[in-house]
Formats: structure tokens, C-alpha cells, sequence
């Protein structure tokens, strides 16, 4: 199964990169650079209509960071 990537969202996803929450950026430190079990993992990844926080294509794995930033957002979300 191919992942439908989104170059609508290339931008957005680059502004999130830049302005990473504190709970993002620890684990990053962890994922990058195929740190864990050799998996690579990407930031802030265009999926369909929405920008994942963490993706790794190999285990076909999505990992969001819920935060302050999703209060009051769980429908949407």
C-alpha cells in the first residue's frame, strides 16, 4: 500500500519543522539518524490532507505528539 503524499502541504510541513514543539524536538533526538533499530523516520510528513508529526515507511507507522496544540481539537483531530 502506497502512502498518497501531499505536495500541497510542503510548506506548511517545512514551518512546522522549524518551530518544532519541546516534546517533538526529544523525541527527534531519539528517531534521526536511524537511531532506533535502524529505522528512518521523517518530520512533519504530507500524508493525504494532513502533515503527521513522525513517519517511518518501512513499518508503515505514524507517530503524533498530542500536546497544548491539540486542546479542544479532537473531532478535527
Amino acid at each position: 500500500m502506497k502512502i498518497h503524499y501531499n505536495p500541497d502541504l510542503k510548506q506548511r510541513s517545512k514551518e512546522l519543522r522549524k518551530n518544532a514543539t519541546y516534546s517533538e524536538k526529544l523525541l527527534w533526538k531519539h528517531l534521526r539518524s536511524r537511531q532506533l533499530l535502524g529505522y528512518q523516520f521523517m518530520r512533519q510528513k504530507p500524508i493525504y490532507n494532513y502533515i503527521v508529526d513522525f513517519y517511518c515507511s518501512a513499518l508503515k507507522l505514524v507517530i503524533e505528539i498530542d500536546g497544548i496544540t491539540h486542546n479542544d481539537k479532537q473531532e478535527y483531530d
